[in-house]
C-alpha cells in the first residue's frame, strides 16, 4: 500500500488538493475580511480622527458623550452579572437534572437569538409603557420603566442572557455527575461540590460566555433604541448617541464615539483569544484538578 511506506514520524497532509487550492481559498477569506472588516474600521478611525486628535479628544469632554459612555457601562454592568447568575443556574439545572418543562427551558433561553432586538423592546413598551398592561399602575406609584434606565436594562439583559447560558450548558452536559457524585460521598455539601468541582471544570466557559455577553450589551441598539426615548443626556446609550450625532452631521464626533466602541471590541477579541488559548494550555486542566483537590 503506498503509505506502508512512509518512515515513522512521517506526517500526512490534511488535505490532498493541490497548493493553489489552499492559497486560493486562504486569499478569499483574507480579502473578505479586509473588504468587510479591515476597510470599515479603517473608514471608522481615520474619519474620527480627520480634525486632528485634539477635536478626537475634545469628543470625549462632551457632557452628553460621557452620559451615554456611563450608561453603556451601566446596562452592562447590571446585565453581565445577572446574566451570569442566570447562565450558570440554568446550565446548572439543565445539564444536572431531569425534571418536566427541561426542552421547554432550553428553547426559551434560544429564544432572544430568533426574536428581533426590535420586537425584544416592544415587549417591555406593551408590558410598562403608558398603554401597556403594567402602565397604569407604574404611573400610580410614580415608576417609570419605559424611556428611563430601569428599560434600558431590562432590554440588554433580554437580548443577552442566552450567551452565558449557551457557552456553559454543553461543558455541564459534557462532564457528566461523576465528580460531583464523589464529592458529595465525601461528605462535601453541595455548595461546597458546586464551587469546589463543578464551577473550576466550567470557568473557561463561563469566562468565554461573559465576554461574548458583555461585548453584547455595550453594543446593543435595537432593543434599546426602543424603550430608550432617545432622551439625549439622559437615556442615550453610545450606540444611540452615535446615531444622534451623525443625523446631527456631526461626523466626528460620531466617529469618535464608534471608534471608542471598535476599540472595546478589539479588546474583547483580544481578551476572548487569550481565553481560549489559556483554556487548551495543557497546564489549565492540571490547575483545575488542583483547585478541585484543595
Amino acid at each position: 500500500m503506498p503509505w506502508a511506506s512512509k518512515a515513522p514520524g512521517a506526517t500526512t497532509p490534511a488535505t490532498s488538493e493541490p497548493a493553489f487550492v489552499r492559497w486560493l481559498l486562504i486569499g478569499t477569506a483574507l480579502l473578505f475580511l479586509a473588504i468587510f472588516l479591515f476597510l470599515p474600521l479603517g473608514v471608522v478611525f481615520s474619519t474620527a480622527l480627520g480634525d486632528g486628535v485634539r477635536m478626537y479628544l475634545q469628543t470625549f469632554h462632551d457632557p452628553d458623550t460621557i452620559a451615554a459612555i456611563r450608561l453603556t457601562l451601566l446596562a452592562a454592568g447590571f446585565a453581565v452579572p445577572l446574566n451570569m447568575v442566570f447562565g450558570i443556574a440554568a446550565a446548572w439545572a439543565i445539564g444536572k437534572f431531569d425534571f418536566a418543562g427541561k426542552s421547554l427551558l432550553i428553547t426559551l433561553i434560544d429564544l432572544p437569538f430568533s426574536v428581533s432586538p426590535v420586537v425584544s423592546g416592544l415587549i417591555y413598551v406593551l408590558l410598562f409603557g403608558l398603554q401597556g398592561l403594567l402602565g397604569p399602575w407604574l404611573i400610580a406609584h410614580n415608576i417609570r420603566i419605559i424611556f428611563a434606565v430601569p428599560g434600558i436594562v431590562l432590554a440588554t439583559i433580554f437580548v443577552t442572557f442566552p450567551f452565558v447560558a449557551r457557552e456553559l450548558l454543553p461543558m455541564v452536559q459534557g462532564q457528566g455527575n461523576d465528580e460531583e457524585e464523589a464529592a458529595l460521598t465525601l461528605g462535601a455539601s453541595g455548595w461546597q461540590t458546586f464551587f469546589r468541582v463543578t464551577l473550576p471544570n466550567v470557568k473557561w466557559a463561563l469566562i468565554y460566555g461573559v465576554i461574548l455577553c458583555n461585548a453584547r450589551a455595550m453594543g446593543e441598539f435595537g432593543a434599546v433604541s426602543v424603550v430608550s426615548g432617545h432622551i439625549r443626556g439622559l437615556t442615550d446609550t453610545m450606540p444611540l448617541h452615535i446615531e444622534v450625532l451623525y443625523n446631527d452631521y456631526q461626523f466626528v464626533p460620531a466617529f469618535a464615539v464608534a471608534s471608542l466602541l471598535a476599540l472595546l471590541a478589539l479588546l474583547t477579541l483580544v481578551v476572548k483569544g487569550a481565553v481560549e488559548w489559556k483554556s487548551q494550555e495543557p497546564g489549565s486542566r492540571v490547575a483545575s484538578e488542583r483547585e478541585m483537590d484543595t
